[in-house]
């Protein structure tokens, strides 16, 4: 069936149309920062609603280990980034910072942003500052 294929055109184009830029690198952490945000929301509910049955955090050394102080900067890099990704769409709506340039400088700061803000709450969170 494939020997049927005659067209000599590429079956992806956009690969060899656009090059990678930093605005392209925001949407696709974007998408999966809002992947990772609902799933660690269904967890926190999870665990809310079995502590509330309980009365006992569920996997409660977990939680409070240094694993755990990954997850939590893991789920507030992406809470904070979708956040910004958001505020950013938004006033993208109103026909503001549509240039290039600047766009891609304000894909960098979100990104840079979100990892500092997550890092000083963990560490806040942590009990480390």
């Amino acid at each position: 069936m494939s020997s049927s294929w005659n067209d000599k055109r590429p079956l992806s184009p956009h690969l060899q149309v656009w090059r990678w830029h930093p605005a392209m690198m925001s949407s696709i952490v974007h998408r999966a920062s809002a992947i990772i945000s609902y799933v660690a929301l269904l967890l926190v509910a999870i665990g809310v609603l079995v502590l509330a049955l309980t009365g006992s955090l569920p996997l409660q050394g977990l939680i409070f280990s240094p694993l755990g102080a990954i997850g939590l900067f893991v789920f507030l890099f992406a809470f904070i980034f979708m956040a910004l990704a958001q505020l950013r769409h938004a006033v993208w709506d109103n026909g503001a910072m549509l240039n290039p340039e600047l766009n891609n400088t304000l894909s960098y700061v979100m990104l840079f942003g979100s990892i500092v803000l997550a890092l000083i709450i963990t560490l806040i969170a942590s009990g480390v500052v």
